[in-house]
């Protein structure tokens, strides 16, 4: 199950990374806040966005039936 599209994934990512070297760098284990947003990013699932209906461009697959 995915809800986060591609921008959403990379900007998470990238953010994470940013957070997290920040806290190493300031010596702040707040830097640690930055895993969040990388782990959400990586597996494409964010949990609060399932409450608030949100879905950022990973497409939900149906099946067809065949009409034929």
């Amino acid at each position: 199950m995915c809800n986060e599209g591609k921008a959403d994934r990379i900007v998470r990512v990238v953010l994470g990374f940013v957070i997290i070297g920040w806290g190493v760098v300031a010596h702040n284990w707040w830097g640690a806040v930055g895993l969040v947003p990388l782990l959400t990013g990586a597996i494409g699932f964010c949990p609060l966005y399932l409450p608030l209906g949100i879905n950022t461009g990973c497409k939900v697959e149906h099946s067809e039936e065949n009409t034929q």
